[in-house]
Order: structure tokens, then sequence, then C-alpha cells
């Protein structure tokens, strides 16, 4: 059995031999936090679009999801991929989720700690894979606003039309302005998002690449350092390349798009030469960030 939010970030490699099941459960609720006025929960239902729900967030006046706006898929879906933008994860905003367990037939609560929340990841990818079946999600969010403008770009953005501090939907419908320009809209072009995470190495391995290019991009990260993945792969040129319809989004290298009628075995198989060349060149190993199916 398959269970699918949006498949947005699946590969299908294969027919399903199987059942497949599309999460539809519907519903949002807001509470205030009895302990916090300024603070508000807000539960949504799984089968919810992820971004639907964020514009109804902060058009009911409940702020910090305004980073994540326009990725695509579902809230259920959200915090098995822990997904991130622009400076914000799921982990930072989630307080608790029920999910259905397949062995027991419970519904079972999970702490933001029992996810196990890493980069991209969750215990729902990793040694609980296929277990639970998520059911509705619930965020802490704030009723001021307080926007997240670390990421490159968007403060200077409202610095230059001399916003000082901008409200939820404005940081919101800049961050939508900016996914539409490098980004594929999967109804118009078929792709899965982002293909590749960005690789974490250490600091001896990003001095060794510096040397040869000094213009990395690159970011601490604990104890070592995340290199962007798309700067990776279009310093090597394959940004706009293509193998037959499996191609290279041409605005954004860590896209991989389907121009017509790729199978997911040669989407793989463009991956998997990207992977190649970059280990050859960078002596470092990307991986593929959707999941696929089967396995």
């Amino acid at each position: 059995m398959l269970v699918l939010g949006g498949g947005s970030n699946l590969i299908l490699v294969d027919d399903i031999p199987g059942l497949v099941i599309l999460n539809r459960l519907q519903g949002i609720t807001v509470k205030a936090d009895a302990d916090d006025p300024a603070k508000v929960c807000v539960t949504a239902a799984a089968g919810e679009n992820w971004h639907d729900f964020v514009r109804y967030t902060l058009e009911s006046g409940a702020y910090g999801l305004e980073n994540l706006s326009l990725i695509p898929g579902t809230v259920g879906a959200a915090p098995m991929q822990n997904i991130g933008a622009y400076g914000i994860e799921i982990k930072d905003r989630m307080l608790s989720l029920r999910a259905l367990d397949r062995e027991t037939g419970e519904l079972c609560e999970f702490t933001t700690e029992a996810c196990e929340f890493g980069y991209r990841d969750s215990i729902f990818k990793q040694r609980a894979a296929g277990r639970y079946i998520i059911t509705e999600v619930t965020f802490m969010l704030s009723r001021k606003c307080q926007p997240v403008l670390a990421y490159a770009g968007l403060a200077d953005h409202f610095a230059g039309l001399g916003i000082e501090s901008p409200d939820g939907l404005q940081v919101s419908d800049y961050i939508c302005q900016v996914r539409r320009a490098k980004l594929p809209d999967p109804a118009d072009i078929g792709n899965a998002g982002s293909f590749f995470k960005n690789p974490v190495v250490s600091a001896a391995r990003r001095e060794a690449i510096l040397k040869d290019y000094p213009d990395l991009v690159s970011f601490a990260d604990g104890d070592g350092y995340k290199l962007a993945a798309g700067w990776l792969i279009d310093r090597l040129g394959w940004k706009g390349r293509s193998q037959g319809d499996a191609g290279v989004y041409d605005k954004q290298a860590l896209v991989l798009v389907n121009h017509g009628a790729a199978s997911g075995a040669d989407i793989l198989r463009l991956a998997g030469a990207i992977q190649e060349d970059v280990f050859s060149h960078f002596n470092v190993r990307l991986e593929i960030e959707p999941r696929t199916f089967p396995q």
C-alpha cells in the first residue's frame, strides 16, 4: 500500500504493485494558547494543501509559516520531509502531530522531538518508513509577526522598498514571487522540486574545494559546512542540459524536469550522471531528496 499526499516529492520508477491511497483529510482549527495569549495553536488535517494552509494562517493573523509559502504538497507530507525554505523548517514551528499506526491500528501522538527531524529528514522517512499515516499536524504560531529575514536577499528586498518590518503576507507574497521566478510549476512541466540535498562536508574538504573554486557557495553547519548543491551542478555545466526528455531546469540547476516522455528511470539515470560528475570533480556525494517508488 502506498499513501500519497500530493505526490510532488515522489519519483515513480515503475507501476505500483498494490493499493494507492490519496490522503484527503480536511479541516483546520485555530485555538488560543492557554498560557500565552500571543501564541496560537493551529491544527490542520493531513490532506489540506500546504500552501493554501499557509495563506489561511496568515490571513487569520497567525504568523510563522510565511517563509514556507508555495511549497507543493500537503500538510501531512510536510513533517515527513521536514520541509524547509528561506531559513525556516517545519521543526521550528511544529508542536505535535497525530498518526495512524498501520501495525496496531492505534492513533499515536508525536512531539517534535519524537519525529527525529533532520535536514529534509524524519523518523517517517527512516526507521518508521511506511508504518504511520499522518492524520493531522499542530503548529505553534504567533499573533505577532516576527519575520525571519536572515536568508540572503530577503532583508535587502524589503529595505529597498523602505519596509523595516514587513508583515507575514508581504513576506509570503515576495517568497512566492521568487519561487515562481526560479522554480518550474509542476502543472506546466513535470518536476519534483529540489532534487538533491545540499551536502554537508568537513572544513578540510571545503578548503580543498575553495583552492580550485574560490566562488564556492557554502554555509557553516555545525562542525562542517553545507555546500549549495545547485552551485556544484551549475559549475559543471549541467544547467539546461538534457538526456532525452529528462533535463536540468535552465533557471535552477537543482531541479530536474521532464520535458515530455521521460520515465522515472530516465530521471534517475540523469541524476546518477550528475552525482558521478560532482563526485569526480569535487569529491562530494550528492543525495537524492525525493522518494522513489517502488524502492
